[in-house]
């Protein structure tokens, strides 16, 4: 049984020792040895019981126990603990414990002095059973990173207060792994948190810093009171990225993806990437710069460039974005997982994703904790995110903390995923670079995300239109008087006579010059770019909507693919009932048994595997399929490992990721978009559990799917399956609501989608690949169809057909005999056909609309004139009136009626009455409804 050692033989190893099992002790009494756990019991503990209680201590619980010290080889026992000097030295130890853990709370880290900041006891040295008598005494310093294993109270204290309350306030202690919290306190202590830097370093920071200022006042002076989102008095962004792009360089990265909300976008897109400031200048003049669509203003524009780096050229992208600020950062994270992807870069080494975050909504909007959610994960990982928070201290006007948030920092919800965070004050720009380099250092080494808290303040009011002070009146009184970043900096070089007034004014000349000469102010922007580090588009550009693609796969190809997608490994014991699926997918790839859903979407992704085309799919349940009909992913009912029959179809084929994702879906489906519009040769999908589950990510919907292209440009060939049908299961499990994509169709922007048949799901997932259009593709998928009698298809329907955007009447009927034509889309239209079946209803014919956007108006137009004896006509639908495709659809039915002969027809409607929700919640009710709605539409009521 492991012994206490005597603390009267303490040495440096061993002080360290003791210190790790505090560290431990804390987190778990139970995990250290009963001697100690009875010695630290017994520690003297402040009267004070409130202040005795560390309001973070659920960071304690994090600490994990080091390999403990063995190199001393006489234990005595607890009772020998017992001069005073041995029990200060424990207490030293806890001290230096006490500034690791809560230095951050005293740190300097507000340029304005306004941050309201309790005491911390933890910090003070009554509050450890220590006081000012003992500053003179030589304590063993553990495992500080002070250069000595012996130094003094004084010593100890005064390189704790440097390194953990100067400007940078860095919270890692509630870090698990011990490796990430060591390197931390090295990287920290050894330098006392401010290293020096040279004189050349220090040009270069205030040339930044010039740049940032510069462009800020001479904006403010061209286009006063015009809307910018200005960066005064965060201008320390510019240095902490630029310094961010070149170490991610010296490490080999050749893209970064930036993500961002306005405030200081249009600096970053100057200063950083390297647009040109006269085109910035035509756009603040209103000048048209997209050819075609609507635009979006400046703020909300991305653009890409190639800098260089001392590691080589990287090519950044700042990512196009709307005003739902954080939305961006899962988009980001999607594009950079592809460009990774692209790469072959499992390190995920070569593409850093760096996302800005403004402090009120990286606390208030739950997509960050979604982010970070997927940060670790199999399916969205990217190794690791810098996220700088441009901290201004007020969200729009809300400035009062206690308002903008629950916690101390607005960064605490990083903590989530353990991610450290370096609070650093933006009025000092070494401190800035410091942490800035830190960050990326910590991403290169352990792939993890990690924060940087950039305090910083807001010189003008959330836009250059408002007078802040009618809000925050005591705030804007300080930033009135307070110097801007770059005078208190200049100020600084001059004082240390590095800096002449005489360079400091050329600098400020320089910049101004530049820019009025409409000259490039991003000094290592690369003038001629490696376009190997773009993404090519050009391959899917100029298309028209009507072309056709041929999605035909051979009939011998099919059947061999069949075989393969069912292949197990020797040994492999697949579960009872998915046992039978493979087998009856056998018999169907032989042709014994007629294909149905789940083997039709297996066969249309295996054949675009075959012909080179990667393919992603995610959501909550695709590896098996929310209804169980996929079955992509089986599972050995041995051992519990998996086997994904379509990743072992060939030698060197394509990639292909098959992930269940978290329970998310505004940041998953946020990723894929990004993924997509990043690889435009393979075929994402994003698969919802329940249809409707997108609703929690209509923002993404709106503004990146339906108008990104429209707003700028940007292609994205996504596919969303959206399982839709009523079948009595209630409210949220019945509508994926149809009518809000159809309300968004507009200048064919999408594709609305209501397959059938497995054959039509075979030929609309190949068209979105092969088909050089990209465009994002919404399919409302069955549930109950899956495995209906009559949603059914044959191998030389996959083998010979194509996707129908209208699939006509398929019972043999005389044209001349029909009076009545039932139009519809989706599941009902399998209730229809059996109603009509059962009845004898000959004169009744049925259409399905299987595409309702883009509308095939003129095969509508086509098949109606068709039938010359119409005397009434219906559009049926499970959905109520005012939802499913009724209102947004029905003018083009009026349409192709009033081209038919017999003028008096009128579209009648049948299904369900308006209502607030989307469908009922009691079965009983669901099937009156149902039959009523079938008998309407064909005339039976």
């Amino acid at each position: 049984m492991q012994r206490m050692w005597g603390t009267a033989h303490i040495s440096g190893g061993n002080a360290a020792y003791v210190e790790e099992l505090y560290e431990s002790y804390l987190r778990d009494p139970n995990t250290v040895p009963e001697e100690w756990r009875d010695y630290f019991s017994r520690l003297p503990q402040v009267a004070d019981s409130q202040s005795a209680d560390v309001p973070h201590s659920v960071i304690r619980d994090n600490f994990l126990l080091l390999a403990r010290n063995k190199s001393r080889k006489q234990p005595v026992g607890a009772g020998a603990v017992s001069s005073e000097h041995e029990k200060k030295q424990v207490l030293v130890l806890r001290l230096i414990s006490a500034y690791r853990v809560r230095g951050h709370q005293n740190a300097d880290i507000d340029p304005l002095g306004i941050m309201g900041r309790e005491v911390v006891p933890d910090l003070a040295l009554e509050h450890h059973g220590l006081s000012s008598a003992d500053l003179n005494t030589d304590f063993q310093t553990g495992s500080l990173f002070i250069g000595k294993e012996e130094a003094s109270l004084g010593e100890i204290v005064q390189l704790l207060q440097r390194t953990y309350c100067g400007s940078v306030g860095a919270e890692f202690m509630h870090i698990v792994d011990t490796q990430q919290r060591r390197w931390f306190q090295q990287r920290l202590e050894s330098v006392q948190s401010s290293p020096a830097i040279g004189v050349d370093a220090k040009h270069h920071l205030l040339e930044r810093l010039t740049a940032a200022e510069g462009l800020e006042k001479y904006l403010g002076t061209k286009y006063p009171g015009t809307k910018r989102f200005g960066l005064e008095g965060g201008e320390s962004l510019i240095p902490m990225l630029d310094e961010l792009i070149q170490r991610a360089g010296t490490y080999g990265a050749r893209e970064i993806v930036i993500g961002m909300a306005h405030r200081g976008r249009l600096n970053v897109l100057v200063n950083i990437l390297g647009k040109n400031p006269s085109e910035l200048f035509e756009e603040f003049e209103g000048k048209k710069i997209a050819e075609n669509g609507s635009g979006d203003v400046k703020y909300h524009q991305g653009f890409s460039s190639n800098v260089m780096t001392p590691g080589g050229e990287v090519h950044l992208a700042l990512a196009f974005n709307p005003s739902h600020l954080e939305i961006v950062s899962p988009v980001v994270e999607g594009s950079v997982r592809a460009r990774q992807d692209r790469r072959s870069d499992s390190k995920r080494h070569s593409v850093v994703p760096i996302s800005l975050h403004g402090d009120a909504a990286f606390a208030g909007q739950g997509v960050v904790m979604e982010t970070f959610q997927l940060s670790q994960t199999r399916a969205y990982g990217t190794g690791g995110t810098v996220h700088i928070v441009v901290n201004n201290q007020v969200g729009f006007t809300t400035s009062r903390p206690d308002d903008a948030r629950s916690t101390e920092y607005c960064t605490d919800v990083a903590k989530i995923v353990g991610a450290p965070i370096l609070h650093v004050n933006g009025d000092d720009p070494e401190a800035v670079v410091f942490a800035t380099k830190l960050a990326m250092d910590y991403r290169m080494e352990f792939k993890q995300d990690i924060v940087i808290d950039l305090v910083c303040y807001r010189r003008r009011g959330h836009n250059e239109a408002d007078e802040p002070s009618g809000t925050q009146p005591m705030m804007y009184q300080k930033i009135k008087e307070q110097k801007t970043t770059r005078t208190l900096y200049a100020e600084s070089l001059l004082a240390e006579s590095v800096l002449t007034e005489l360079q400091d004014k050329k600098l400020v000349d320089d910049y101004r010059n530049a820019l009025e000469s409409g000259l490039h102010v991003a000094k290592s922007l690369v003038k001629e770019p490696n376009k190997e580090l773009y993404v090519d588009w050009a391959p899917y550009l100029g298309h028209e909507w009507t072309a056709r693609h041929d999605t035909r796969v051979a009939l011998g190809i099919l059947q061999e693919l069949g075989q393969k997608v069912c292949d197990t490994p020797e040994g492999f014991v697949a579960q009872r009932q998915v046992g039978k699926i493979l087998d009856d997918r056998r018999k169907m790839a032989a042709g014994a048994l007629p294909i149905n859903w789940g083997m039709a979407e297996t066969l249309a992704y295996g054949s675009l595997l075959k012909e080179g085309h990667a393919i992603r799919i995610t959501g909550q349940d695709v590896g098996r399929g929310t209804f169980s009909h996929r079955h992509a992913v089986l599972h050995n009912q041995k051992d519990g490992s998996t086997w994904v029959p379509l990743a072992h179809l060939a030698e060197g084929q394509p990639q292909l990721q098959i992930y269940d994702s978290v329970l998310s879906e505004e940041a998953v489906l946020a990723f894929e978009y990004g993924y997509s519009t990043t690889m435009p040769n393979a075929l994402v999908i994003w698969e919802a559990q329940f249809g409707d589950f997108a609703n929690g990510a209509q923002v993404v919907i709106d503004q990146f799917i339906a108008s990104g292209e429209h707003k700028w440009g940007r292609l994205c060939g996504l596919t969303m399956l959206l399982p839709h049908g009523y079948e009595g299961q209630g409210p949220e499990h019945s509508s994926a609501r149809l009518e809000r994509f159809l309300q968004l169709c507009a200048e064919h922007n999408i594709q609305v989608c209501v397959p059938t048949t497995p054959a039509q799901v075979f030929h609309m997932l190949r068209r979105q690949v092969l088909r050089p259009l990209r465009k994002p593709l919404v399919a409302f998928t069955p549930k109950s169809l899956l495995r209906h009698k009559l949603a059914i298809s044959s191998l030389e329907e996959l083998a010979d057909g194509s996707f129908q955007t209208l699939i006509p009447e398929i019972d043999a009927h005389e044209m001349a005999e029909v009076t009545r034509l039932v139009m519809c889309s989706g599941k009902v239209y399998y209730d229809l056909l059996e109603k009509r079946r059962t009845e004898s209803l000959d004169h009744v014919a049925i259409i399905r609309i299987e595409q309702l956007y883009p509308f095939p108006q003129e095969d509508l137009d086509e098949l109606i004139a068709n039938y010359p004896n119409l005397t009434s006509i219906v559009w049926c639908q499970e959905e109520p009136m005012n939802q499913g495709a009724w209102y947004c659809s029905q003018h083009h039915m009026h349409r192709a009626i009033a081209q038919h002969s017999n003028k008096q027809l009128q579209l009648q409607y049948a299904g369900r009455e308006a209502s607030a929700a989307p469908a009922c919640g009691y079965m009983s009710i669901h099937v009156e409804q149902q039959q009523k709605l079938v008998a309407d539409a064909l005339g039976l009521n």
